[in-house]
């Protein structure tokens, strides 16, 4: 397939799907067994974290630990990790989704999962989700002192002081006039925190130092900014067969973002700001931070 500026280069473009499968292959395991009498649950917990989607935070997870091993780079040590953020993702959207969060009917191409499963379903799908990503890293054979360090960076990102307390700031917004010092810590917490999270977990799988921990938090806050500022812009721009969910859905609702304070212009400008920083904390790294900067490019560059 042609690469485009929308598409990752050919190595990037490998990464993902190696990394996809690997998170792929080790939810599907978590998710095998139903319990009695709640198949339906678990088809829906299938449904969402198996689903069409980009895996970015996996990504962002094992290209971190890559950096910072100083020996052959195993996989497999990153597995649970990467799985627990894609199991809150998914989580996550399927709450978003909701008619009292954010009432969407379409996500990823397909109907959201209160649509194909009913309302009550998706509820628990998205709590079993949640909990299942502490499963996971709980049942990983890591060194307790890492795994516990793991363990709390989630929590602390998914949480009332995280990504919640953004989804909560973000439905407080709506029909309100915010300005851009109100609207980019909403982001930050809404969609950057567990961005952040993945990237930052990642590294401390590869033994970062804290000095080379701040670098990666400064990366990661940068794209995961960045990736939000995009999807402003993709809502106003992009096709809805292109973007897999409803275009304009922001607008309708009148939701503060960054091009309805901007302009598309000016968001734009934004978004190569953010991309700069985001390749300029990259500098101080030791370790080959090749697909880190390719996935700050495909971040900015997105089509969907």
């Amino acid at each position: 397939m042609p690469s485009t500026a929308a598409d990752p280069p050919a190595a990037l473009r490998a990464w993902l799907q190696c990394s996809a499968t690997r998170v792929e292959t080790r939810i599907r395991e978590a998710l095998s067994l139903p319990t009695a009498g709640a198949e339906s649950l678990f088809d829906a917990m299938r449904y969402a974290a198996l689903g069409p989607g980009k895996r970015l935070r996996p990504a962002l997870v094992y290209a971190c630990a890559q950096v910072f091993c100083t020996e052959a780079f195993n996989p497999a040590r990153c597995d649970a990790t990467a799985a627990a953020l894609e199991c809150i993702h998914a989580y996550s959207l399927i709450h978003d989704d909701l008619p009292a969060m954010d009432d969407d009917d379409l996500r990823r191409g397909r109907p959201t999962c209160h649509i194909a499963f009913g309302e009550a379903t998706a509820i628990l799908a998205g709590d079993a989700l949640q909990t299942q990503a502490f499963e996971l890293l709980l049942a990983d054979t890591l060194a307790p002192a890492l795994k516990l360090r793991l363990l709390q960076e989630l929590a602390a990102a998914t949480g009332s002081r995280g990504m919640v307390a953004g989804q909560a700031i973000d439905l407080n917004s709506v029909d309100k006039a915010l300005s851009l010092d109100q609207l980019e810590p909403m982001h930050r917490l809404k969609t950057g925190v567990l961005i952040c999270a993945s990237a930052r977990m990642g590294a401390m799988l590869g033994s970062a130092s804290e000095k080379q921990l701040e670098a990666v938090t400064l990366y990661a806050r940068a794209i995961g900014l960045a990736f939000q500022v995009q999807d402003d812009i993709l809502d106003i721009t992009a096709d809805t067969a292109v973007l897999g969910k409803p275009r304009g859905a922001d607008a309708l609702r009148n939701k503060p973002t960054y091009v309805s304070l901007l302009g598309v212009d000016g968001a734009r400008a934004k978004l190569q700001s953010l991309h700069q920083q985001a390749l300029d904390a990259l500098n101080p790294l030791p370790g080959d931070t090749r697909l880190l900067a390719q996935l700050a490019d495909y971040i900015v560059q997105r089509s969907h």
